[in-house]
């Protein structure tokens, strides 16, 4: 359960200095982001004896969000306080450098796995140190080795195509194919044809794209992207709760190919899910169309941990977007400013600058989080790229994160000294899981509502 009860009653009695942002004085935003990066990094317990390394059990995916978080934190600030921590939870949580952990992968889903491989491809696009252990796993062979377990899991039997929510027939969700999950590959396999100019990962975008589009996911026409669809009745129908991570998804995967191809489709692409993006995440109702905004649970108080997330992750892919199609900065960059001043100003709680979930009221709101400093953290960071103007890395522009192309495969391994530098002709590999632990989660309908992560 949220705390927000106990928020509320805190915020009554107390008033307290909200962290203030000068837009024009980077120094300042480096600061905030500063104080809630440390709020965030109050819920982590990784680190210490006898805890588990970059692990939430209830909550597993959430550990790539923070650590995400924090890695574009130390990009666009230098501050690499947290950079040893990040390292070992990331490394930790890596199961066969695939991101499936015995711990937890017998209740994982698609999108859950695909986070910690989308952190591992930041990672490798900002540079942020590797770890030197012989034995570790380089970012981009774990952002590899998550793309190369998904496409494994294609299934071509129900509904022509597309990726499974769950992993597992015991799964309510098993029996859904939705947007972040099948975006979320999308978005990996875009990202991994850029960085290493591998065609391979190319196709298979397209491959993915053009199945979206072909079920009820991804409208091309109104650029309506829906939730998810059920394999029940062969995927004709949707459930069509608007999150902003399915457009997210979508959208920065479309921008990696037009960064990637040229092609003129990619761009108009990127246009109809921006503008779409846009309008729809920044409504006028909240904010006055100028602040960020998940209008489907935070009106009404209705946001799980989950969803809390999400325009934070949005912010940080909103940000890379604006930098590899450098056409949008001028769109994108004004929303992300006013975001991040209400944000700020949601940071005025329990006497330590914790921060709120509904930006747009420009003041803490009573919510209490981890998932609270994660999402501030991302978008005051995201504001500082206008001192940082660089597009994410690739191997032809500084990247040095080492390929595995059989990363995740029973060809794959964990010794560094076995990868080969990346080249053109890396071939994407494939990889069968095999897990026999069982588990009962909820029913169908809960998982519909929930709409993210679990």
């Amino acid at each position: 359960m949220r705390l927000f009860a106990l928020g509320a009653f805190l915020a009554s009695i107390s008033a307290i200095s909200a962290l203030q942002i000068d837009l024009n004085d980077l120094d300042t935003i480096k600061d905030a982001a500063s104080k809630t990066a440390y709020g965030s990094m109050l819920w982590y317990s990784g680190n210490e004896t006898g805890q588990i390394p970059g692990s939430f059990p209830e909550k597993w995916w959430e550990g790539s969000a923070l650590f995400m978080s924090l890695i574009l934190y130390w990009h666009y600030t230098g501050d690499a306080q947290y950079n040893d921590l990040i390292v070992q939870g990331m490394q930790w949580q890596a199961g066969n450098g695939d991101y499936m952990p015995s711990n937890y992968s017998s209740y994982l889903g698609n999108d859950d796995q695909f986070f910690w491989g989308c952190a591992a491809m930041t990672a490798a696009e900002v540079n942020f140190p590797e770890d030197d252990n012989e034995n570790a796993y380089s970012w981009l062979s774990l952002a590899q080795g998550v793309f190369n377990s998904q496409i494994a899991r294609w299934d071509n039997q129900h509904c022509g195509g597309g990726l499974r929510w769950q992993l597992y027939p015991y799964q309510a969700g098993y029996v859904m194919k939705n947007s972040i999950s099948n975006g979320g590959l999308f978005q990996l396999a875009a990202r991994l044809a850029r960085y290493t100019t591998n065609d391979t990962y190319a196709d298979w975008a397209t491959k993915i794209w053009d199945w979206s589009a072909s079920s009820p996911l991804l409208d091309t026409k109104t650029w309506n992207v829906a939730d998810s669809t059920d394999l029940n009745d062969n995927c004709t129908t949707q459930g069509n709760n608007q999150w902003s991570y399915n457009y997210g998804t979508y959208l920065i995967g479309a921008a990696y190919m037009y960064n990637y191809t040229e092609k003129a489709e990619w761009k108009t692409a990127v246009d109809g899910l921006l503008g779409k993006l846009l309008d729809t995440f920044f409504p006028d109702q909240y904010g006055g169309g100028k602040v960020f905004a998940e209008f489907l649970c935070e009106a009404k108080e209705l946001c799980n941990y989950n969803e809390i997330l999400f325009k934070g992750i949005v912010s940080s892919w909103l940000t890379f977007v604006s930098l590899i199609v450098p056409e949008t900065y001028d769109q994108i960059y004004p929303k992300l400013q006013t975001s991040a001043q209400a944000a700020a100003l949601s940071c005025s709680g329990m006497d330590n600058n914790t921060c709120g979930v509904r930006w747009y009221e420009s003041k803490w709101d009573g919510w209490v989080g981890m998932e609270e400093q994660i999402i501030a953290t991302d978008i005051l960071s995201s504001v500082l790229v206008s001192e940082k103007k660089v597009a994410p890395l690739s191997s032809t522009t500084g990247g040095n994160s080492t390929s595995n192309p059989n990363a995740g495969t029973s060809k794959g391994s964990n010794d560094n000294n076995s990868e080969k530098p990346i080249t053109a002709g890396d071939k994407a590999g494939a990889a069968i899981l095999t897990v026999t632990f069982v588990t009962l989660w909820g029913g169908l309908m809960a998982w519909m509502v929930l709409g993210g992560p679990m």
